[in-house]
């Protein structure tokens, strides 16, 4: 096979990938703002549980079916990140209730340089001036469009403090584990779903319980609720694997920096079903900025010496499903 059909098809991968990813996200946020809005299931962190709880089923039967080979994660790395991963449920959670939307929506784009700092640092990662330039300008357009009203206090600091630190390692290890131990998506979400269900669906009643003093116990299910519940955690299961796929075929930082596309469609798709409530100029000049910014980030980081890394980083023994390169075709073909 030629060098260009190579590259072709690792071009039509990665963009499947994205665009799973996008669909995938889109729709669960769509889904959920329905279910906690219009039916008042406003139990965030159990649901995530029972989104993980669905994943867990999911990996099982594919693994029972033999599409999922069988591989190894130590005890002490699937330890770290399920309390990162789970810290970073809870500490979004908590940032959003103590905090105000402007300062939780600056919260979440300061992950952007936490990643790079930890790629800097961990992964020797050099970046172009041109990278660093196009990523402070996705930070201005999604900042522009989506930061208004900006309060904040002691406790709701220290809440995002944990959550944009938590998210950020655990998006980092999603990458690293996959690397480090030739793991593919679904065999890394089979090792993680299971302990971050069991956690999430134990601690999650009682956080929720906390922080809107409702019982899930006592929630009044009917027959809407419940179908749209299924159609939550059966996405769900899109969005966790197309999040696995993406951070490991690139790095948490790309997830992080186009990923914000999701959060332009997101706006656009609620001004088209919601109304044009918020819809003004400055909205759509941040659009367009974060969207050039995206664009700039692709083409930079993708050139020469646009991000490379200045050291390798060792692995273990390739495992019987194959090396990194052929989990990442596995990957793309999902």
């Amino acid at each position: 096979m030629s060098l260009a059909s190579k590259a072709d098809r690792k071009a039509a991968a990665d963009a499947a990938a994205w665009m799973f990813n996008v669909v995938t996200s889109v729709g669960i946020i769509l889904v959920n703002k329905a279910l906690m809005a219009t039916y008042g299931f406003s139990f965030a962190t159990t649901l995530t549980g029972m989104h993980f709880a669905t994943t867990t089923l999911m990996t099982g039967v594919l693994r029972w079916l033999g599409y999922i080979q069988p591989s190894h994660l130590p005890f002490r790395e699937l330890l770290k990140f399920v309390i990162f991963a789970n810290f970073s449920i809870v500490g979004m959670n908590v940032s959003l209730m103590w905090n105000s939307v402007g300062f939780y929506q600056i919260a979440k784009l300061s992950m952007i340089p936490v990643s790079c700092l930890l790629e800097v640092v961990l992964d020797k990662i050099r970046y172009s001036r041109d990278t660093k330039l196009s990523i402070a300008v996705v930070l201005l357009g999604v900042g522009v469009c989506t930061v208004t009203d900006v309060s904040v206090n002691a406790k709701g600091f220290i809440a995002a403090l944990i959550a944009v630190w938590s998210t950020s390692i655990q998006q980092y290890y999603v990458h690293h584990l996959q690397r480090k131990y030739s793991l593919t998506s679904f065999n890394l979400l089979g090792h993680t779903a299971p302990a971050q269900a069991a956690t999430l669906l134990v601690i999650g009643p009682f956080l929720d319980n906390w922080l809107t003093d409702k019982r899930i116990y006592a929630y009044d299910y009917n027959i809407a609720s419940v179908i749209f519940l299924i159609l939550s955690c059966t996405i769900a299961v899109g969005t966790n694997l197309s999040q696995f796929i993406c951070i490991g075929r690139f790095t948490a930082v790309s997830f992080q920096v186009l990923g914000h596309m999701k959060t332009i469609l997101v706006l656009i798709m609620g001004f088209l079903f919601f109304g044009k409530e918020g819809l003004n100029l400055h909205v759509v000049l941040g659009m367009i900025i974060a969207v050039f910014g995206m664009i700039w980030y692709s083409n930079a980081s993708t050139k020469p010496g646009g991000k490379e890394r200045r050291s390798s980083l060792p692995t273990t023994r390739p495992q019987k499903h194959g090396n990194l390169g052929e989990s990442n075709e596995h990957d793309g073909k999902v």
